[in-house]
């Protein structure tokens, strides 16, 4: 969207176009929702820009191509998950901290998908893509390794079953989220659902 200005030069008025200004965090908010409602191959400048109400040439003043910004994006996402996920490190024992977890994985339920979504960008793209993919799968070596700690302290307090692989119980948190709750159950409920599911199963 264009703001019209009325300048009086010379006593002629002239109308300049304006274009809107946006920050960085709304170019990642919309870029955040255009991914998750359209994917990577429906993610167009088009669409962002219509959201954003500024023309595709603003775009184009900071980034050469979707990927460069899905990447760049994705980078700011992580490291907000990781922050968040670092904070783990003050509950003192495991059960605070699965909760802990639990509740950050569904706050912040859109990562994985997202994650699923920057997987798709071409490994040949240009220099700065490559950057940045590189720097995302370091960052993915952060949150496992992380997580992988998180694991080995409920083996160390005897909380979780030995012969289960470490693999399978983090992909079981984490696909939880994945599960629909058509019923509409309230939020504390299908959380503390989820949660006894995880830690007692479902056989009476």
């Amino acid at each position: 969207m264009r703001e019209l200005v009325e300048v009086n030069l010379f006593d002629e008025v002239i109308e300049i176009a304006r274009e809107r200004k946006f920050t960085t965090d709304d170019l990642f908010r919309e870029t955040g929702h255009v991914l998750l409602a359209q994917g990577y191959e429906g993610f167009t400048f088009s669409i962002l820009a219509e959201r954003l109400q500024i023309s595709r040439g603003a775009l184009y003043k900071y980034y050469d191509n979707k990927d460069e910004l899905i990447s760049d994006f994705m980078i700011h996402e992580m490291n907000r998950f990781l922050a968040e996920l670092r904070e783990i490190e003050n509950y003192p024992d495991f059960e605070s901290r699965f909760r802990y977890l639990l509740d950050l994985i569904f706050k912040r339920r859109t990562i994985h998908q997202l994650i699923n979504s920057v997987q798709q960008i071409p490994r040949s793209a240009n220099a700065k893509v490559k950057a940045n993919l590189a720097r995302l799968d370091q960052l993915h070596l952060d949150m496992y390794a992380r997580l992988g700690s998180f694991i080995g302290q409920g083996r160390r307090e005897g909380k979780l079953r030995s012969h289960l692989p470490d693999g399978l119980v983090l992909g079981f948190i984490f696909q939880s989220i994945m599960i629909p709750n058509h019923s509409g159950i309230p939020y504390e409920e299908w959380v503390a659902a989820i949660e006894d599911i995880i830690r007692h199963g479902i056989m009476a």
